[in-house]
Order: C-alpha cells, then sequence, then structure tokens
C-alpha cells in the first residue's frame, strides 16, 4: 500500500510540463485538507526533476519554496513557459492544472 507521500507523488507525474498545481489541489485529489502534509511531502521528494515538485505552488500564485531554493525554482518554472513576476505567477488560472 502506497504511503501518503507516496500518492502525492503519483499525482506530481500528472502535472505536465509548463502547468502548475497548488498544495491545495494535491489535497482535494486525495480527499482530504492536509494541505501541509502535501507541503512535507514535496519538501522529501528525492527525485526533484523526476517528480516535478517545481510545478507545486501557493493557491495565492506564489512560488513558495523548493529544496534547491526559490531561485532555482523560479528558473525552472521559466525555463517551461511560465511567467513570474516578484515570485508570483502571472496570469496563474491559465497555467493552474486540476486533477
Amino acid at each position: 500500500m502506497h504511503d501518503f507521500n507516496d500518492k502525492c507523488y503519483e499525482l506530481l507525474k500528472l502535472i505536465p510540463k509548463g502547468k502548475v498545481t497548488t498544495y491545495k489541489e494535491i489535497a482535494h485529489a486525495l480527499h482530504t485538507k492536509a494541505y501541509r502534509a502535501v507541503g512535507n511531502a514535496m519538501a522529501n521528494n528525492k527525485y526533484l526533476i523526476t517528480l516535478p515538485c517545481h510545478r507545486v505552488v501557493r493557491s495565492d500564485g506564489h512560488i513558495g519554496g523548493f529544496a534547491k531554493g526559490m531561485h532555482e525554482k523560479k528558473r525552472l518554472l521559466i525555463s517551461e513557459g511560465i511567467a513570474i513576476n516578484e515570485d508570483k505567477i502571472v496570469n496563474f488560472e491559465k497555467y493552474l492544472y486540476h486533477f
């Protein structure tokens, strides 16, 4: 049986390049309100690029934290075509992926 983190990581694989989702969206897809637990799963992700946790952002469009630092998270998102201004995604709804 998969633990909570593994379930989060399975959802990460579904997020296409050039899209982002939120901690809240992942929690809802898992039928829970454990948003912080989703954040902890992202923080414990040992496969940062294969499991693209850089595509998980805050519900207000701010990019949030990343194990390799915010600068690297921003660089990765921009390289996928996501517009960012002052650590916030521009036109957030355009890039938001729903499960």
